[in-house]
């Protein structure tokens, strides 16, 4: 099992946060990140929202960063810990230069970028952004595919209702082959579908856990699945979150769950197909107390679990 650094107060989601992450600056999240990397933690990976309604502020928060940017920081605060996004809504991006910014960060890191793509669900936002909410997964579609075109081709072409672009030439290339890792964020079919076509893995975020294996089967059997190594990746706290970022009560998840506990859980939620996962933010009161239980984690719970 792979385990993502729980990066505090990269959001403000009421379900999950902790009092004391509200204090969490910047600078203290370039100490935590440094920490994550020299310790062996795999993945770390960037929020995303661009402009929140009010009527969500109070389960959303209103803090997130611009998920490329704050990856590209993070990779060249690191040198060997992957940067991923949870998620990037890719509808709301230019796909020419979200492509760009990628494989920039991409090369400048010695190839430790990767991106999770999702379409969004938050729809006044797009309202704002005038993107229209309706036509958001066949924007993804085509979006991906220009994308893909740019970083493998070395005479891209593309011809699309939303993106278009020829005789034109392309570089850096990602470092990483045959392009920089997509992950798809979702749980709906056609999520499941797009993952199958696009992606070398899946982060669930509504799906029970225990209808994990079904849906990795669902998605291994489409045409469009050519046997590529898969990651799942389903974090310990996500059935804390609900539809909307509503809360919800779970009765075998929450923050500080004891060695035993975590080391059971995680071992089941690989028993189900998970590959990647992340441990509950704890009910400390300052970052140093945090890294002390995020060393804790690294050093012994991890090499508990298959």
């Amino acid at each position: 099992m792979q385990l993502t650094f729980n990066l505090p107060h990269m959001l403000e989601l009421k379900a999950m946060m902790q009092p004391w992450e509200l204090e969490v600056t910047g600078a203290d999240q370039t100490r935590m990140i440094k920490c994550a990397d020299e310790w062996g933690y795999d993945m770390i990976a960037v929020p995303e929202h661009f402009l929140i309604p009010n009527s969500h502020v109070e389960l959303s928060g209103a803090h997130y960063m611009h998920s490329t940017a704050a990856q590209a920081y993070i990779a060249g605060a690191t040198s060997r810990i992957r940067v991923n996004s949870c998620v990037t809504v890719l509808p709301l991006h230019n796909p020419i230069m979200l492509a760009k910014a990628l494989a920039t960060a991409d090369w400048m890191s010695s190839g430790r970028m990767m991106v999770t793509v999702g379409v969004g669900w938050l729809e006044h936002e797009f309202e704002l952004l005038g993107v229209p909410f309706r036509e958001r997964g066949k924007m993804a579609d085509e979006y991906l595919a220009a994308m893909i075109e740019l970083w493998v081709s070395d005479s891209p072409s593309f011809q699309g209702r939303y993106v278009s672009f020829d005789d034109v030439a392309f570089a850096p290339k990602p470092l990483q082959k045959p392009h920089v890792p997509i992950w798809i964020g979702g749980d709906a079919d056609v999520v499941l579908k797009r993952a199958a076509r696009f992606a070398s893995g899946w982060w669930a975020f509504l799906t029970p856990p225990e209808k994990i294996a079904d849906r990795i089967d669902f998605i291994k059997s489409q045409p469009t699945y050519d046997g590529r190594p898969f990651d799942v990746m389903h974090g310990v706290s996500t059935p804390m979150v609900g539809e909307g970022h509503a809360v919800v009560e779970h009765p075998d998840v929450r923050p500080g769950m004891s060695e035993q506990e975590l080391v059971e859980r995680l071992g089941w939620l690989g028993e189900q197909g998970v590959t990647v996962s992340a441990v509950p933010l704890p009910p400390v009161r300052t970052v140093d107390e945090y890294l002390d239980y995020a060393q804790w984690v690294i050093e012994e719970i991890k090499p508990q679990v298959p």
